[in-house]
């Protein structure tokens, strides 16, 4: 063993049959030691006494040339040597020779024979560990190879190759030592490149010589391939389903972001396999993503029509998004039927979504709406928008409620609409709508017509252009006719504008205050007040109607009232110093109104003449003499204020308070 790992390259280069046909041999040759070991001791004394005349003399019979002579004589180009004289392989000596081999004079006295134990050195490195004699190896099933022996039997065998090994070793030393012994020390060799080391187990001919093996050749079968030594390709679908065990984990850690990522893998390996979708959509509904979740599930539930688990999830998505009637159809498809809890959600909403509706068509108070919203809304999924269609719902209850800030928020509605899609018709026409609800009908006109361009048969957009149109045509007519002091072409004018859109409490209101003034110019004071009164109710923040009404108590003498009216106007706006000035006028009246109107007594106008005066006194006399009027107390009383009247009236010096 020692001299093999520290042997010297030899100038000739074996190929691996020749070195694995060495190796074959000696390992036979061993055997056959093993089994003769008398034969060996005789065969070994014979050749020591034969070799030691020549031993001097001798040369290798190999045409290469042999390096100097060292302590360490094992090299492979003794090998070559022995490979190119065939000859009987060598007898492993016995003791007894060993001994005699140990003297100079039993050197062997050829090269043939020294090298020998290189040959027996080798045999360690042996394929067969497990075969220390020939005997042993016909015992070795070739069908089976010792990896896949009962666990006994590997340690037994085990322990037969740790005693063989140990005996070769000594076998060895004892070879080696001989030989240092008997070649004396010598000038060291010319230095050579160490060969390296190659175990004939390495060949890639395992065993087999020119291609073709013979019976001594021949080496145990190879084991069985229980399994594939290298790590097999895995399938996609077994790659989905671990992408699906990473997402369920991540799903279960809350981490729905690495989750939706996992699904996504599956799904690219095995886009036709519906659970991953649907494992995709809860994970979608989880991160708040419930467009992307339903996408996903109609996809799956498209794949797997029947399976009640997409169904429900299906319909939970539709819940989560304000969808309560597609969540029930949904409901009525999954067999066996969902839980009363599973549907509570979808029932709860679908009522108050109805509720919404019908208050609405109905026209009752736009407030109503606005409660039945507020508590779908509740419903919805956490972090889910609120529905679209739900969104218009609220900005025409706004709408129907009618006052600024109702309008102003309908406004708000439209445009948060439009934020999200500029073209949207629906939302160009409820903003229209509350432009046009607070009297600016211009950019109403506008917006209605930039929804027909985007949907040309958008039958509401044409409806209200044209209520539009309609109402500033008979508006500006009736106010040509005001202006031209056409009194009542001008009443007919807005009375026939106020039946085109009842609806409209802002467009209302102006047109039965320009109708209120209408009549007070024809002197219907009593009809001018209800006009204004009627328009105050459609907007109480109609400051010019209530300037109108208190105008119109004052010109009907009705100075209470009209001094009770500019001072709640002035209550609204301070400000306003022509309130104020109207104050103390109407005040002024009422102070002389207090006071005995004589002409009033008498009936007539303040510019009446006196052939006038003369004829009402006579008349109300008259009527109002005691002697007709026995059982009326206050008779006698009127006729005495009757010729007060006319003597006051008469009289040429008196002058009215005008």
């Amino acid at each position: 063993m020692k001299g093999l790992f520290n042997s010297k390259k030899s100038p000739k280069k074996h190929s691996p049959a020749d070195s694995v046909d060495n190796s074959q041999r000696n390992n036979h040759s061993y055997q056959s030691h093993q089994s003769h070991p008398s034969h060996q001791s005789h065969q070994n004394l014979t050749s020591s006494s034969q070799a030691q005349p020549n031993s001097a003399n001798s040369e290798p019979s190999s045409p290469v040339k042999q390096p100097q002579p060292h302590p360490q004589p094992h090299t492979h180009t003794q090998s070559s040597s022995s490979s190119t004289a065939p000859r009987p392989p060598p007898k492993k000596p016995s003791s007894s020779s060993s001994s005699s081999a140990a003297r100079p004079s039993a050197r062997p006295a050829s090269p043939a024979q020294r090298e020998q134990p290189k040959s027996r050195s080798s045999r360690s490195f042996g394929r067969h560990s497990t075969d220390p004699g020939s005997s042993r190896r016909h015992k070795i099933d070739p069908n089976t190879h010792p990896l896949n022996l009962p666990p006994e039997e590997i340690k037994r065998l085990s322990r037969l190759s740790a005693s063989a090994m140990s005996t070769r070793s000594s076998i060895d030393k004892m070879d080696v030592d001989k030989e240092n012994s008997a070649v004396p020390p010598s000038s060291p060799p010319a230095p050579q490149q160490q060969s390296s080391f190659s175990v004939p187990i390495s060949s890639p001919t395992n065993g087999v010589k020119n291609g073709s093996p013979t019976k001594e050749e021949e080496g145990p079968a190879p084991p069985p391939h229980r399994s594939n030594p290298s790590s097999p390709v895995p399938t996609d679908a077994e790659e989905a389903e671990l992408h699906k065990a990473d997402g369920n984990k991540a799903f279960k850690q809350k981490d729905y972001k690495r989750a939706i990522a996992e699904y996504t893998s599956a799904i690219q390996l095995m886009p036709d396999e519906p659970t991953y979708l649907s494992n995709r959509a809860a994970a979608n509904m989880s991160d708040a993503r419930y467009g992307a979740a339903l996408d996903d599930c109609l996809q799956a539930v498209k794949l797997d029509p029947t399976n009640p688990k997409f169904l429900l999830r299906l319909a939970r998505i539709y819940t989560a998004l304000g969808r309560p009637e597609e969540a029930m159809t949904t409901f009525a498809r999954i067999h066996p039927p969902a839980s009363a809890k599973d549907m509570a959600a979808a029932k709860e909403m679908q009522h108050h979504f109805r509720a919404a509706q019908d208050a609405l068509e109905r026209g009752t108070s736009g407030s109503m709406v606005l409660h039945a919203l507020d508590q779908a809304e509740k419903l919805l999924g956490v972090g889910a928008g609120k529905p679209r269609k739900w969104q218009l719902m609220r900005g025409n209850a706004y709408l129907k409620m009618g006052g600024m800030n109702a309008l102003g928020e309908a406004q708000n509605v439209a445009m948060a609409i439009l934020r999200q899609n500029s073209q949207d018709p629906e939302a160009l026409v409820l903003r229209g709508r509350a432009l046009y609800a607070q009297g600016e009908n211009d950019k109403a006109v506008q917006h209605f017509r930039k929804a027909l361009s985007c949907d040309p048969d958008f039958k509401d957009a044409v409806k209200w252009l044209r209520t539009v149109q309609k109402l500033d045509r008979m508006k500006e007519e009736g106010n040509a006719d005001y202006k031209a002091g056409r009194w009542q072409a001008a009443l007919d004018k807005y009375s026939a504008a106020l039946e085109v859109d009842p609806t409209n409490r802002g467009i209302n209101s102006k047109l039965l205050q320009n109708r209120a003034l209408c009549r007070l110019k024809l002197k219907q004071y009593d009809v001018a007040i209800a006009d204004c009164e009627r328009a105050i109710s459609l907007d109480s923040t109609y400051m010019k109607a209530r300037k109108t009404k208190a105008n119109a108590f004052g010109q009907a003498e009705r100075w209470e009232d009209a001094v009770r009216e500019w001072k709640s106007l002035q209550e609204l706006d301070p400000e306003d110093r022509t309130i104020a000035k109207e104050i103390r006028k109407a005040e002024l009246e009422l102070k002389k109104s207090q006071r005995k109107d004589y002409y009033k007594i008498l009936g007539v106008a303040k510019d009446a003449d006196d052939a006038t005066i003369k004829k009402a006194y006579r008349k109300l006399a008259i009527i109002h003499h005691p002697d007709k009027n026995r059982d009326d107390a206050a008779a006698a009383e009127r006729f005495k204020d009757i010729g007060e009247a006319y003597e006051t009236l008469s009289d040429p010096q008196y002058v009215p308070n005008m």
